[in-house]
């Protein structure tokens, strides 16, 4: 019965970041922000959202285990998308090199994508470093520098957002797909209904995910900060970057990409300022390992990516190398 409530917990988690991600896009064509800004901030955030009120229902249950649960969540996603996200969208590449119009060359806002990996490398890797061993009371100062990091990073995107999301890209909004009979968009109303009806799912989700996971690993004898590393991201996080797979292959680099580092930016600053705030933030050596292999994987996509302008085979076997590397560090633990 645990393991049923946890996979429906994923159903309901993911349903919810699918309705408000939906939204959130119309949202950003409705205020005019340009696939920049919708990529890195509306949709990267929005497809983050699961993967952070993880560790928010947990550390506010306060049970047993749940401090492991919320840890294991915030280290887990970033890695997660510096490696096997990146690779899927690598992959779709490769794989649709002939459909897409520029081939293998990344046709994006490359400023955008630099400041994105550059920020992810900064505060992660100061995330990480904080986590080995700081006073107590360093936490805090360093979480609200970490919010404010995010809000820096914001507003800069915002200045270079590129150029607005045509609505021919926009999917059709989930609760009014007829849209207005005259223009054939959705009214703002039903975009705001449906952006509160997602996150609802995704809290209601996201609190019998933190149950369910503490029970199942109890029954299995598993640490529930392992299985919050590799469960809970790999769950909440790589079905919605599957967007980005699909984008690659339409030749739409800006959003597939935004999409990842932008969430990428938004895990490594907001969950991490949360773990701070309200955690211990001691981190063991799986999480440890677990957030140097993301970093690494940030490291190559910065290489193959930002410094030489196209998509490369090498990055994508890499990115992957790096997720086996820590399952297998994992298991034979």
């Amino acid at each position: 019965m645990p393991v049923i409530l946890l996979l429906a917990s994923f159903a309901v988690i993911l349903a919810g970041a699918l309705a408000f991600t939906n939204a959130i896009e119309w949202m950003g064509h409705k205020l005019g922000l340009g696939e920049g800004a919708v990529g890195s901030l509306l949709a990267a955030v929005g497809t983050a959202l699961p993967e952070t009120l993880i560790p928010v229902v947990a550390i506010i249950g306060g049970e047993k285990g749940a401090e492991d649960v919320a840890v294991g969540a915030i280290i887990g996603a970033p890695f997660l998308l510096a490696t096997i996200a990146m690779a899927l969208i690598g992959t779709s590449a490769f794989l649709y090199r002939s459909r897409r119009p520029q081939g293998l060359d990344l046709v994006a806002n490359m400023e955008t994508l630099e400041s994105d990996l550059g920020f992810f490398l900064v505060f992660f890797a100061i995330g990480l470093v904080l986590g080995i061993g700081v006073p107590s009371a360093v936490q805090i100062p360093a979480a609200l520098a970490f919010v404010l990091a995010y809000a820096v990073y914001v507003r800069m995107t915002l200045r270079r957002s590129g150029a607005i999301q045509d609505e021919e890209t926009l999917s059709p909004l989930l609760m009014d797909r007829r849209g207005d009979r005259l223009t054939g968009e959705p009214p703002t109303s039903s975009v705001v209904l449906q952006i509160v009806v997602g996150l609802g799912a995704i809290v209601g989700g996201a609190h019998l995910f933190v149950e369910e996971l503490l029970t199942v690993a109890d029954s299995l004898g598993v640490d529930a900060l392992i299985l919050s590393l590799v469960l809970a991201p790999l769950a909440t996080e790589l079905p919605e970057k599957a967007n980005s797979f699909f984008w690659v292959r339409e030749g739409k680099d800006s959003l597939a990409l935004g999409n990842v580092t932008g969430a990428m930016v938004f895990q490594s600053t907001i969950p991490v300022a949360l773990g701070l705030a309200f955690t211990s933030w001691d981190l063991d050596r799986f999480a440890g390992v677990s957030a140097l292999l993301g970093l690494a994987g940030g490291v190559v996509a910065m290489i193959a990516l930002r410094f030489s302008g196209r998509f490369r085979l090498w990055a994508v076997f890499t990115w992957g190398a790096l997720y086996a590397a820590f399952l297998i560090y994992v298991l034979g633990a």
